[in-house]
């Protein structure tokens, strides 16, 4: 299988901020390569620097120190010109939608397309395509107002969309809206990477975002990257404290939990049909106590966490672990 290439490539960012009477430093030596056509998260808690990240992609910050490569372009080399020509290439989706409410969807989506000199009648034309992509070919006409979060967060990503950008940066973009919607417009840009073969970048305080859509996955922590990996990599065996917040239940260890002995089974994508545990207890003849469960159907497979309380007896407990092992499930004894 040939290796894809780095369409975003960061080596040693450093953003200090200065304030009147103190520095802050935003982001620590950040190193991060993103590949083409991923669906990549960075994901930390708030004040972790990842707007800021963001904006440094797109040079709308420039870093303090560091170097970010897009499609090949040092930005720091670039001209005001020729940064327009690479932010024209990198679409962005904002947490509050950023539309302009005077305008009707079409002529929103029109907006960036005559500002790049395009004329109005295939700059309509193109908006309309758009408008039936996301899902709202009968909403051209419709003003922001009119509209409710989520439809206006199809508005702001038709618009982005608008450029033929090969990456989409979405900086909380589901954040201020409910779990349903959110569903939604994440399968949205799932569809648009597949299809379109786009780039996305989510920018999220919430590890279901990274699960639902994402294949890999930064984890930031007080300004530098704490962990990266695959999305499974980092959800079955997070490393560092950070990845182990988001990822474990309340933020807890699930060493925490009372009880002798505890094992945690990691679901990475096995047929959410399949009964594993009825037939364990069935197999092994043992009864075990649920301590937490997450699980989550995506396409007809599991994806999540259990984690058991064993019976007393080590004998039978071994022989559950045993038995779970044999069925390509990942799974850990914590204490």
């Amino acid at each position: 299988m040939h290796t894809r290439k780095q369409i975003i490539e960061i080596k040693a960012l450093t953003k200090i901020f200065s304030l009147k009477d103190k520095e802050v430093r935003a982001l620590e030596n950040i190193d991060l390569s993103i590949e083409e056509g991923a669906v990549f998260g960075i994901i930390g808690m708030s004040g972790a620097g990842k707007s800021t990240l963001v904006r440094c992609i797109n040079y709308i910050e420039r870093p303090t120190g560091g170097t970010i490569i897009v499609d090949g372009k040092d930005l720091s080399r670039l001209n005001e010109s020729q940064l327009r020509d690479v932010r024209r290439s990198m679409g962005m989706i904002f947490q509050q939608f950023n539309l302009l409410m005077q305008r009707t969807a079409e002529e929103n989506i029109t907006f960036p397309l005559e500002i790049s000199g395009m004329k109005k009648r295939e700059a309509r034309q193109r908006a309309r395509e758009l408008l039936e992509t996301v899902g709202l070919s009968d909403k051209a006409a419709a003003y922001p107002a009119q509209l409710s979060g989520g439809q206006k967060q199809r508005v702001a990503i038709a618009r982005a969309l608008a450029t033929n950008p090969k990456v989409l940066l979405c900086d909380e973009a589901t954040s201020a809206l409910d779990p349903a919607t959110t569903k939604s417009i994440l399968e949205l840009l799932r569809d648009i990477n597949k299809r379109l073969g786009i780039t996305i970048v989510i920018i999220t305080h919430e590890m279901s975002v990274i699960e639902q859509i994402c294949t890999h996955v930064a984890i930031i922590d007080e300004s530098g990257i704490a962990e990266t990996g695959t999305v499974a990599e980092v959800f079955s065996h997070p490393k560092t404290a950070a990845a182990q917040r988001l990822v474990f239940p309340d933020g807890k260890r699930i060493g925490q939990y009372l009880g002798k002995r505890l094992c945690r089974i990691v679901f990475e994508g096995s047929s959410s049909f399949d009964p594993v545990i009825s037939r364990m207890i069935l197999e092994c003849r043992a009864q075990v106590n649920i301590m937490f469960a997450d699980m989550k159907d995506i396409d007809g497979k599991a994806f999540g966490q259990l984690v058991l309380q064993l019976p007393q007896d080590d004998e039978v407990s071994d022989r559950i672990i045993r038995y779970l092992k044999t069925q390509n499930l990942s799974v850990e004894e914590v204490r």
